[in-house]
């Protein structure tokens, strides 16, 4: 491995920069999302359910538990309100909606980084590889001894290319994966949304002004 780094050439130390920078991201989106994926949906249906049965107290307390995750934000944002219009209800959850887009696509910018700078520095690698192989090739000494020179820059050349697709596409396999469950996460904000939005309006409607702040 280490003679392969280093046949590679130069452009293997931003590669190794860029894989070391992507794992450690990876690592934090792979925690972030398991942490939703076990608890969110299991809590907001409860969070549903007791909204459903009039608890509005314990509702919030069970949100309030769990404020680490984005949908309980999202619900805390317009249950707290005090009173709140069925429209003003509505425009709340949907602002902390948007304010929590940017911690659900976090690093995703970086990722797209990576995976469009990997290929190119891997190319890098090989233009200067081959460069380096025919400056050291004379046409009077084929077969002589420079031949040497061109044989490493050629492995510089693949090496680099090589190295540089892996990365890129590595990372791009959980980039995909964290894009999905992005757009998965805008999908659940949106059903358990109107849902907390519909429970809300009925209580409205029906004259039950027991809120956030009779608690």
């Amino acid at each position: 491995m280490y003679q392969l780094f280093v046949a590679g050439g130069v452009v293997m130390w931003p590669l190794l920069a860029f894989s070391v920078v992507g794992i450690a991201l990876i690592i934090e989106r792979v925690r972030f999302w398991y942490r939703i994926n076990t608890r969110q949906n299991r809590i907001v249906r409860e969070v549903l359910n007791l909204y459903r049965l009039d608890n509005v107290v314990g509702a919030l307390d069970k949100l309030q538990k769990n404020a680490d995750l984005p949908m309980t934000r999202i619900f805390l944002a317009a249950l707290q309100l005090e009173e709140p219009t069925p429209e003003e209800f509505r425009l709340a959850l949907e602002s902390e909606a948007q304010a929590e887009i940017p911690v659900l696509k976090r690093f995703q910018n970086m990722f797209d980084t990576i995976i469009g700078l990997a290929p190119l520095l891997g190319l890098l690698g090989t233009v200067l590889g081959l460069i380096a192989s025919f400056a050291s090739l004379n046409l009077g000494d084929v077969g002589g001894t420079k031949t040497a020179g061109v044989t490493a820059g050629i492995s510089e050349a693949l090496v680099s290319t090589a190295s540089g697709l892996i990365v890129a596409i590595f990372i791009l396999l959980f980039a995909n994966t964290f894009r999905g469950l992005y757009q998965r996460q805008i999908a659940a904000i949106q059903e358990y949304g109107g849902q907390l939005e519909l429970l809300y309006r009925r209580r409205y409607e029906r004259g039950d002004r027991t809120y956030a702040s009779t608690r």
